[in-house]
């Protein structure tokens, strides 16, 4: 064994020996692409070290809050100078006031926000304020969008439960999920189709605006506005669960960037600034039924906690200034269009999907429209693209099923080394075909 692969070859030993599958979360361990998942050290800018002090090209960005790039110096030391003040105190405070602003400034649909710890709490709030505010209990989710991993949600997910069955994991009764409907997402008539089969009995339709945890998916043009007449046609609740798209795709995320304006929206990631954070928030008539304000009980030890509300202020702070989306645009579609390029000229099927700043290198020579196409793609293939492009110092997420992120602090240089390696990942898998 090559001496710099002794530290992490040991860590991720004794990983397993403390932990199941020796990770805290499931796609981290890489059982979707082969070998040992990267112990990460320490991260800068576009790059993160491996225990062995390897760099490489992050294209992961903790799963999408570090939009900035990591460690950026203004949130690092917001962060440093609130941690001085204390970690936490369980009391209202300035910063919640100022987070809580700049997220309605930002997406004026949200008239009223609360502040939670994570998206799978924010969603699985949300969904109950829905009920509650319909006296309905019926939800129509979309086969491949994730919504975090509550009871009645985990239902045809995507992401790393995408090939499970329904209900998506052991210990979720059967009648637990039976409220939940699941559809192919982009298809209209399944969702008409549902409210005939349910009249009056459906609370909310919930969706990730543009699918991230199938691969990026972006809706079909007119999808999302439909669906804002279907709902207002039948009493139900629109909600988008944006932990993903949210100050991602466009500074008001997926509702700005589509114009279609929810009733209730939920935040995570980028929020806080890479600091556990989530947010739900809506019309302010269904959110004053959120306790104490009415009788949804929802409650939260650390929420809005002063390190994740300080990371939160200064990463919006930063993504408020002009051109900040365009470049993050423009740096994501040299990225696109080179991987394309570069798979038509070595003779790889890959289509690659791109809203803003996400995007997917899927393989396959077909659009990917939801999650029946995305399950097509030859996810053998990727598997030995992801191996090859850690070889060559670039960081992707282990899944065929996931997003890529670009940060502000990829420019050119990382984009072009990124295309270089896969020029030689590509290269090398077209003559396993």
């Amino acid at each position: 064994m090559l001496e710099t692969e002794t530290r992490s070859a040991a860590l991720w030993s004794q990983a397993q020996r403390l932990m199941p599958g020796g990770v805290n979360s499931p796609v981290r361990a890489f059982r979707a692409v082969g070998g040992d998942p990267i112990f990460v050290a320490r991260a800068a800018g576009a790059f993160v070290w491996d225990e062995d002090d390897r760099r490489y090209i992050d294209y992961v960005g903790a799963w999408g809050p570090m939009i900035l790039g990591h460690a950026h110096p203004q949130v690092v030391e917001t962060v440093q100078e609130a941690a001085s003040r204390g970690l936490a105190y369980g009391a209202p405070t300035l910063a919640e006031n100022q987070l809580a602003t700049m997220i309605r400034e930002a997406m004026p649909a949200l008239e009223l926000v609360r502040l939670v710890n994570s998206g799978t709490e924010a969603v699985m709030s949300a969904v109950r304020l829905a009920r509650a505010f319909t006296g309905r209990a019926k939800v129509i989710k979309f086969a491949g969008c994730y919504h975090g991993h509550s009871d009645a949600l985990l239902v045809k997910a995507g992401s790393g439960v995408a090939t499970l069955s329904l209900p998506d994991s052991p210990g979720i009764p059967t009648a637990v999920a039976a409220d939940t409907i699941s559809l192919p997402f982009n298809d209209l008539q399944a969702v008409l189709s549902a409210f005939t089969t349910y009249p009056d009995e459906i609370a909310a339709v919930i969706l990730e605006p543009v699918i991230g945890n199938a691969g990026v998916i972006p809706p079909v043009p007119d999808y999302l506005p439909q669906l804002r007449e279907i709902c207002d046609r039948h009493g139900a609740l629109l909600i988008f669960d944006e932990v993903m798209t949210g100050f991602r795709i466009a500074r008001g995320g997926a509702q700005a960037l589509f114009a279609v304006k929810p009733d209730l929206t939920c935040l995570a990631k980028i929020i806080g600034g890479g600091v556990p954070c989530g947010a739900y928030g809506g019309r302010a008539d269904i959110m004053a039924l959120v306790a104490p304000s009415g009788p949804v009980y929802q409650a939260g030890t650390m929420s809005g906690n002063p390190l994740a509300t300080a990371a939160g202020i200064a990463t919006l702070r930063a993504l408020a200034e002009p051109g900040v989306y365009a470049r993050l645009d423009r740096v994501a579609k040299r990225l696109a269009d080179g991987l394309m390029a570069i798979a038509a000229a070595v003779g790889v099927p890959l289509h690659v999907q791109r809203v803003g700043s996400m995007l997917t290198a899927f393989f396959t020579d077909q659009t990917v429209i939801d999650w029946q196409t995305a399950k097509k793609c030859d996810t053998a293939a990727f598997a030995i693209f992801h191996r090859g492009m850690r070889e060559r110092g670039i960081y992707l997420p282990p899944s065929q099923f996931e997003a890529w992120f670009v940060s502000l602090a990829h420019f050119e240089p990382e984009v072009d080394a990124t295309l270089e390696a896969a020029n030689g990942a590509l290269g090398e898998l077209a003559r396993q075909y």
